[in-house]
């Protein structure tokens, strides 16, 4: 199972790299095996704001639809188009190319609540 270090992580398998105020947001490899195969990735809501926690999207996996949770308050500025073409890419590069969106962060003191990687393994027992 891959966790990388230097991600921070929700409870809900959401995995966040930082960047000043700016964070990038995708589902992790557990989170990815568990659903199975990806054939859709929807986010209708770039250039909305939102409040921490609130659906931003769904995941769309052969068996089930999960929705997708803003780990943090702010404005999806973007959306990873090549998702629309390549649903897979999150199952094949969870933390590289299948990156979901990008969140300008209104209150970067919700970041300190994130999981570290450390636990999140502990989360889902790895």
């Amino acid at each position: 199972m891959n966790i990388p270090a230097e991600l921070k992580y929700t409870k809900d398998h959401e995995w966040i790299k930082i960047d000043g105020d700016t964070v990038t947001v995708g589902i992790t490899d557990f989170a990815q095996s568990e659903l199975g195969d990806i054939v859709y990735v929807e986010v209708e809501t770039v250039d909305e704001t939102l409040e921490i926690e609130e659906v931003f999207g769904t995941v769309e996996a052969v068996k089930t639809v999960s929705d997708l949770f803003i780990p943090v308050s702010g404005e999806i500025i973007e959306f990873n188009e090549s998702l629309e073409d390549e649903p897979e890419k999150v199952n094949t590069d969870p933390y590289g190319d299948g990156w979901m969106v990008k969140i300008k962060c209104s209150d970067v003191s919700q970041l300190d609540n994130l999981l570290s990687a450390e636990d999140y393994k502990a989360l889902i027992g790895a």
